[in-house]
């Protein structure tokens, strides 16, 4: 099937790019540095997603006296590692452009700090595929983990139909922002996904082919060459 959209709002990390283990292994090694034991691998991979302030407060060992510390040791380390290490998913950037070329607004809805998620798409050189960016205003999450306002103020900035936009994203907090903004929802399996929570979505998806299928049509889809994208990414 094809949806009939004019708009889509993605989310950024676990998305349109793969942080290649840089927001785990950076939260960890953030952690560890300030004498905080390592929660483990499923415990930080649940922490992607939602604003630093609000995630680190649920590990052991978090507290006021030390948060600001911590996040300031994770942004050091992922300016200088963690952002070249991450890397759009094969065949992202052919489906943004096409969905650009058939005249859909397309941007980005992230908890990420807006000039973070910025520079992140700087140095993917993603910046001609997108019309907008929207994000947090800073690390603290004024709105908790509700993503509700980014999609909100995407929809505004934008004048954009809810009725024909579509929320694309990999954790719940995504699909939460949509339903809060009466607008459609796609949930990505290839992400930080915590259990069935993209059981609420309205559509889910495994690949960028069967997304692009979804966004496009088939015929469109074909154009694209997934499965050759599929195999250099893997390369």
């Amino acid at each position: 099937m094809k949806m009939s959209v004019a708009s889509v709002l993605f989310d950024l990390d676990g998305t349109l790019v793969d942080p290649a283990g840089s927001i785990t292994s950076g939260i960890r090694y953030a952690l560890v540095a300030h004498g905080i034991a390592d929660p483990g691998e499923e415990r930080i991979e649940a922490l992607v997603g939602p604003p630093l302030q609000i995630g680190l407060r649920t590990v052991d060992g978090v507290d006021e006296k030390n948060i600001d510390g911590i996040i300031d040791t994770y942004r050091t380390r992922y300016a200088e590692v963690g952002m070249a290490q991450s890397k759009l998913y094969p065949g992202i950037r052919q489906l943004l452009a096409a969905l650009r070329g058939r005249g859909i607004h397309v941007a980005v809805t992230t908890a990420k700090p807006e000039q973070i998620a910025r520079e992140l798409i700087a140095a993917q050189k993603l910046e001609d595929c997108l019309d907008a960016v929207h994000g947090n205003s800073s690390e603290h999450g004024g709105h908790g983990s509700s993503k509700a306002h980014i999609v909100a103020a995407a929809l505004e900035a934008g004048g954009l139909d809810p009725a024909r936009s579509v929320v694309v994203g990999d954790r719940h907090y995504d699909i939460d922002a949509a339903k809060a903004n009466a607008v459609a929802s796609i949930g990505v399996d290839w992400g930080f996904a915590q259990g069935d929570e993209l059981d609420i979505a309205d559509y889910r998806v495994s690949t960028t082919a069967g997304l692009a299928q979804l966004l496009l049509g088939a015929e469109a889809a074909k154009q694209i060459n997934f499965h050759e994208l599929m195999q250099e990414g893997a390369q």
